[in-house]
């Protein structure tokens, strides 16, 4: 095991090895982008940690001693090594898939049907797109981007606003040809269709101040479904307005009930420096979200 305390600065080994491979204080400064006294302080404080000189100067010239060839030749062996394992793992990041997830609904509804405009602009760039209700955990090597729903309050993460996504009920006017009287506490003993591992229906519910639970059965479906179901009066669903805006342009489904609940869908993403493809895709989903017909989109911000 090493011993870490035995090791001079990292800082100070580097810009001696700077020196050995290019001959020069002024050079070796220039290559990473320090001034020259600062090269010069470095080295005196690694001889100083080495109690060895490892230099000579003579004016302005500069030479090793065979102490100094010694550890400039680990030196290119050890920083040779890093670099090559730094750009085969920068290299494999850069080439890997770009993983996004969402909602089957969301990806289903929205994103996917766009996705050829991306394809057009990025072609060499892979996606992975996993529709999945489950909030999956954004991390190095994994997803790289979210689109979720909701208020924006992720800790942790930066949240860029797409669009205001209002939750509503709707459903088939054929379903709510025979809708009871009583409000929203009538609801409860129709049926209901829900994403799978969800429980939105009850939830928006309570926010209405219902507290009867669903009587009328419910009908647990992945996301890309629940909207084919509702066109066939197979239920009621809670969807964002913005993803059945069309079918209720056109009557196919009904809105029964507005959510209060400020919601919108938002881009997350891990802070700091994105890969390329990552940049890509968030400059290109953020023009799709600000031409989309009919929404009130945050500014492009790109």
């Amino acid at each position: 095991m090493m011993d870490w305390r035995d090791m001079p600065p990292l800082s100070a080994l580097r810009a001696f090895s700077a020196v050995a491979e290019s001959g020069s204080v002024v050079a070796a400064a220039a290559r990473l982008g320090v001034t020259h006294a600062a090269i010069s302080q470095q080295i005196r404080s690694l001889e100083k940690a080495l109690d060895l000189a490892l230099v000579t100067r003579t004016g302005r010239k500069i030479e090793l001693t065979d102490d100094g060839r010694q550890l400039a030749h680990g030196l290119g062996l050890g920083f040779g090594e890093i670099l090559r394992s730094v750009s085969a793992l920068t290299e494999a990041q850069r080439d890997r898939p770009l993983q996004v997830t969402t909602t089957a609904m969301f990806a289903s509804t929205w994103l996917v049907p766009r996705l050829g405009s991306f394809r057009l602009a990025h072609p060499g760039v892979d996606l992975v797109l996993d529709p999945s209700p489950a909030l999956r955990p954004l991390e190095p090597g994994g997803f790289d981007v979210a689109i979720r729903h909701g208020t924006g309050a992720e800790p942790g993460l930066d949240m860029y606003k797409l669009m205001d996504a209002p939750l509503v009920v709707v459903a088939s006017p054929s379903l709510l040809g025979g809708l009871p009287d009583g409000g929203p506490d009538a609801l409860t003993g129709l049926p209901w269709l829900s994403e799978l591992e969800q429980n939105e229906a009850s939830l928006f519910l309570s926010r209405q101040g219902v507290a009867k639970a669903l009587s009328g059965g419910v009908i647990h479906l992945p996301g890309n479904l629940v909207l084919d179901a509702a066109r066939h009066g197979q239920g009621l669903a809670v969807v964002t307005e913005v993803l059945v805006s069309a079918d209720i342009a056109s009557g196919n489904l009904q809105v029964v009930l507005r959510d209060q609940t400020d919601m919108a869908y938002y881009l997350a993403t891990r802070p700091g420096v994105q890969r390329p493809p990552l940049r890509a895709f968030c400059r290109w989903i953020k023009t799709e979200a600000a031409r989309a017909p009919g929404l009130n989109v945050a500014a492009l911000g790109v």
